[in-house]
């Protein structure tokens, strides 16, 4: 599942959803179904409508997946904090 959602990438960005921290939860229920908390760098980013839509091929690419929710949350604010050693290594933050 990871591995799926690290094939999306901000346009802005050059590094995957997962290590930039913009996903906040995964769960999957007994019925394989998946639901996905996400978030994005900005409030106001240009691919916010289609983003999630993104998250959400991604994840139903998985073999043996259910349904599929994405849910774009604001609450908390995402900031550089959330972002991996990997992310910051790639964008040359160290």
């Amino acid at each position: 599942m990871i591995a799926a959602i690290k094939t999306v990438y901000d346009p802005e960005i050059p590094v995957d959803i997962y290590e930039l921290g913009l996903i906040y939860r995964i769960d999957v229920d007994d019925d394989r179904d998946v639901i996905v908390d996400m978030t994005l760098t900005a409030p106001g980013c240009p691919v916010a409508g289609d983003m999630p839509i993104w998250v959400e091929n991604a994840v139903r690419s998985v073999s043996g997946v259910g349904d599929v929710k994405v849910n774009l949350v604001f609450d908390p604010p995402w900031d550089m904090s959330r972002m991996s050693d990997e992310a910051r290594l790639a964008l040359n933050m160290f």
